[in-house]
């Protein structure tokens, strides 16, 4: 879809690149989310907390967003390498803009340019995708293991 959107625009720029990944890349964070908060609506502490009298406002950001929180930056961190990667693949699909260097369009240029049989025309941006994305993927991991008390060594 973002794609075919870049593709219909026609204009390009990575600032539309990166408000289309945005624009169509974010309902499956929000989904889970709105998931944990409506769980989290539901559970003895906030409905303690509501039969004290404390208001909504209080309710939100004392009980609900302290523990939405930290589920919201592991999704930040875990879908910023898919971010990564879905522009390096527009920008090797020709659909980036192409006053910018970026590691999809250094890929492209090898491409076109016939260079694919030169490894290191290939190899440091393909590899500087990979380590960028394994690099967040095991910040994320890494914050998982700290804001969940289950994955905790003992």
């Amino acid at each position: 879809l973002i794609i075919i959107t870049a593709a219909a625009i026609g204009k390009q720029s990575i600032w539309i690149i990166v408000f289309l990944i945005a624009i169509l890349g974010w309902a499956g964070t929000a989904r889970v989310i709105r998931s944990q908060t409506l769980s989290l609506r539901e559970r003895p502490f906030v409905e303690a907390a509501r039969v004290a009298g404390a208001s909504d406002t209080r309710i939100i950001f004392k009980h609900i967003a302290p523990n939405v929180l930290p589920l919201t930056t592991l999704y930040l961190t875990l879908g910023i390498p898919g971010v990564i990667i879905t522009e390096a693949a527009i920008s090797f699909l020709g659909l980036g803009d192409p006053s910018k260097v970026s590691w999809g369009m250094m890929l492209q240029w090898a491409f076109t340019t016939g260079n694919t049989y030169n490894p290191y025309w290939l190899f440091p941006p393909g590899l500087c995708i990979t380590l960028m994305a394994l690099a967040f993927y095991l910040i994320g991991r890494g914050m998982e293991e700290i804001i969940n008390p289950r994955l905790r060594e003992i």
